[in-house]
């Protein structure tokens, strides 16, 4: 090959990784302020990232030890861009950073993986496929770990098919490595062996790969076992798992149809192993086997699994590279060429209003940033606070001071203080005295059809404000209920007694 051929080919081949990488890097940074909104997980995340490594080993003792890793990680990113950036980007920026460069870290890979196995064009569609998904720019602009995750298993599945094209002990090696970091990020990652598993073997490739696959399974597996052994004792964390969202279930029922779907187109993969042989375990299995999981204890988030929409994103590119060849090629004709591209138009142009609305602070559950404001707004110095139930206390981590001169009532020991994610509260009855003494009180908490706690503690803090005070105005912000309670009379004549009628803002 001649010098210019080769620097043709080589940039060809460029094109194909970074066309992909620009544009995920583009739509991460697109509205990633979210008007500086923030939700409850990415609170948690500011929170434990901000605490020194000491008190940090002490919380994980306690809670969220799987999300460890992630957290050691962000509070040395946090160490660097709070000296540095936080002054310019804000904390919100400082949140979701990490996860926009993981994420295109994972288009580069879905992009040079899907080249791999099919050829440049399904490379460079399977890439742009990736981006364009919406869960996938959902989570480029979280502040969590998924988006970590899903760009070490697009690695290891690179890694994998390298080994596999010419066994190495350095590539299993790097696989290993690949797949043991993103366990410990997430243990969910682990349910990828199951489909790089399925790949070997309906790959049918010779026995020394499977063996190797099998060592670096294990090898992972043990490297795993003592954080998942750990964190069961942590499992009631996540009991407010009930059945999956349905939402959630249609998303990926949509993605595996058309996957299959794309399965079915003709490609000729390039690689010991196949397009299908890799794409379509790796679409499925990780959710099923989740989803199995969950019948015997509620653990399904599509989140926890992100990764498996590469296996639609390899399939769907080289179906697409199928379909959309030039005019000429294998039958192509320049009229159907059209129409399929039009199709393909029409169907991003139909994404973008979701993915736009991904971008607003009504896109996640609730908007920390904004309770605390209204918070501020309607609260007055030396006001009681409550927060209904305890766990949104977190509400607060990343704005402390709107709660400046407000007395957290039930509070009996700080997040920092406790080595929680949420404080410690009094008993009871001591809540009770407290709330008793109090001339107004200011309580975040959960929008109507919210199930209640029916602890002690909150308990008698409803049992508390029915009795003993009166509304004397409610402001709803999203996902977040804060209304300002005063005993008789302190509510200028404009209060009602919990539980009457009334909406809006009063």
């Amino acid at each position: 090959m001649s010098p210019v051929a080769a620097r043709g080919t080589w940039v060809a081949q460029g094109a194909v990784a970074l066309m992909p990488a620009g544009l995920m890097l583009f739509l991460g940074a697109w509205g990633i302020r979210r008007q500086d909104a923030i939700w409850r997980d990415e609170a948690v995340t500011y929170d434990m990232a901000h605490r020194g490594l000491a008190d940090l080993w002490s919380t994980l003792q306690h809670v969220d030890v799987v999300h460890g890793l992630y957290y050691v990680l962000m509070h040395l990113w946090f160490t660097g861009y709070d000296a540095t950036l936080r002054g310019v980007l804000g904390d919100a920026v400082g949140l979701r950073l990490p996860s926009v460069v993981a994420m295109t870290l994972a288009a580069t890979g879905v992009a040079l993986l899907g080249q791999r196995l099919v050829g440049r064009r399904a490379g460079l569609l399977a890439g742009l496929t990736f981006v364009l998904i919406p869960v996938v720019q959902q989570y480029a602009q979280e502040g969590r770990s998924y988006a970590m995750v899903c760009a070490l298993v697009v690695w290891a599945t690179y890694v994998l098919v390298l080994a596999a094209a010419r066994p190495r002990r350095g590539l299993w090696l790097g696989y290993t490595a690949l797949m043991l970091a993103a366990c410990l990020l997430h243990e969910f990652a682990v349910l990828a062996l199951p489909a790089h598993g399925a790949a070997v073997v309906l790959a049918r490739l010779p026995r020394r790969v499977l063996r190797a696959w099998l060592l670096a399974s294990a090898t992972v597996l043990a490297g795993l076992a003592p954080l998942a052994v750990f964190s069961t004792r942590q499992s009631a964390q996540i009991s407010w798992l009930m059945w999956p969202d349905p939402l959630q279930l249609l998303t990926f029922a949509v993605l595996a149809v058309l996957g299959l779907a794309c399965a079915r187109v003709r490609v000729r993969s390039r690689g010991p192993i196949g397009l299908r042989a890799l794409g379509v375990p790796l679409l499925l299995l990780p959710t099923l086997l989740l989803l199995l999981l969950s019948h015997v204890e509620p653990a399904y988030v599509d989140r926890y699994v992100l990764y498996y929409v590469v296996g639609f994103a390899l399939l769907a590119g080289a179906a697409l590279a199928r379909l959309l060849r030039p005019s000429g090629e294998r039958g192509q004709t320049r009229g159907r060429r059209l129409r399929r591209a039009i199709a393909v138009v029409v169907l991003v142009a139909v994404l973008v209003p979701v993915n736009v609305h991904l971008r607003s602070p009504d896109s996640r559950v609730d908007d920390v940033t904004a309770v605390a404001h209204a918070v501020r707004e309607v609260a007055e110095p030396g006001d009681g606070l409550l927060f209904m139930p305890s766990r949104r206390r977190i509400w607060r981590a990343t704005l402390p001071h709107d709660f400046r001169g407000l007395h957290d009532l039930a509070l009996a020991g700080s997040p920092l203080a406790s080595h929680t994610l949420y404080g410690t509260e009094r008993s009871g009855d001591e809540i009770r005295d407290r709330m008793l003494a109090a001339r107004r009180i200011v309580v975040a908490g959960d929008p109507d059809g919210q199930p209640a706690d029916d602890n002690d503690q909150e308990i008698a803090k409803r049992s508390t404000l029915r009795a003993a005070f009166e509304i004397c105005r409610t402001k709803e912000v999203r996902g977040a209920r804060i209304t300002v309670y005063g005993r008789a009379g302190e509510c200028g004549g404009g209060g009602r007694r919990p539980g009457e009628a009334g909406g809006g803002e009063r």
